[in-house]
């Protein structure tokens, strides 16, 4: 996966050296990308080598090595060194764009989602057909779920779920909440998946179904 900065700095980095052979600078990438800071080309750079994209060359000093670029498992020729001062590599592979439309609370709800943030390439297998979104956890209320505090949930959106499904609910029309859902009769409940909470139950028409998780993606730091 990569998001909408690790795919534009890649490209940068690839056109820059398709040119001239040159790396460009951290400033030159910082400006490229409106960046506010190096450090935030550092953490980018640092992404991208974790995905397998570059490599950090070891007869070479601060030299990375482009492998490939989204949606090719073909390595790129070895002359397509940037010049950087990272390291590490990881394999990926090419799929869908998805928005990232926020944080999404698995615990207390909190202010509901509303403004794409990022977006994200999701691998194509994991894709169903409809509209998809993504959105970053926030809390430890699904942790028996196997979702945990900053895992990106991919969710189609659906305006109906069935019970035991997990959702993205929206309550009283202000707060996002992401658990398991369950009907009562005409009340809705939302359950967590961690004892610490306690299933919270609403009237009709008290809550609406934003989506449904279909999957997860987990970043290792």
């Amino acid at each position: 996966m990569l998001t909408k900065k690790q795919h534009e700095l890649l490209l940068f980095i690839h056109k820059r050296l398709s040119e001239d052979g040159v790396s460009p600078s951290f400033d030159e990438m910082k400006d490229a990308l409106n960046l506010a800071s190096k450090s935030g080309v550092h953490r980018l750079v640092s992404a991208l080598e974790e995905r397998g994209f570059i490599r950090r060359l070891a007869h070479r000093a601060r030299a990375l090595e482009v492998l490939k670029m989204p949606g090719s498992a073909a390595p790129q020729p070895a002359g397509n060194v940037v010049e950087a001062d990272f390291s590490r590599s990881r394999d990926d592979r090419s799929g869908v764009e998805v928005p990232v439309l926020g944080r999404i609370a698995a615990g207390v709800p909190i202010e509901a989602i509303q403004h794409e943030v990022d977006r994200l390439i999701v691998p194509a297998a994991m894709m169903s057909g409809g509209e998809h979104f993504a959105l970053e956890v926030r809390g430890d209320s699904m942790i028996d779920a196997g979702i945990l505090e900053g895992d990106l949930v991919i969710i189609r959106r659906a305006d109906t779920a069935d019970t035991g499904d997990i959702v993205v609910a929206l309550v009283h029309d202000q707060e996002a909440t992401l658990k398991k859902l369950r009907k009562k009769g005409g009340s809705i409940a939302l359950e967590a998946a961690n004892p610490a909470y306690e299933t919270r139950i609403f009237g009709p028409g008290e809550v609406k179904v934003q989506g449904r998780l279909i999957g997860l993606i987990r970043r290792y730091h």
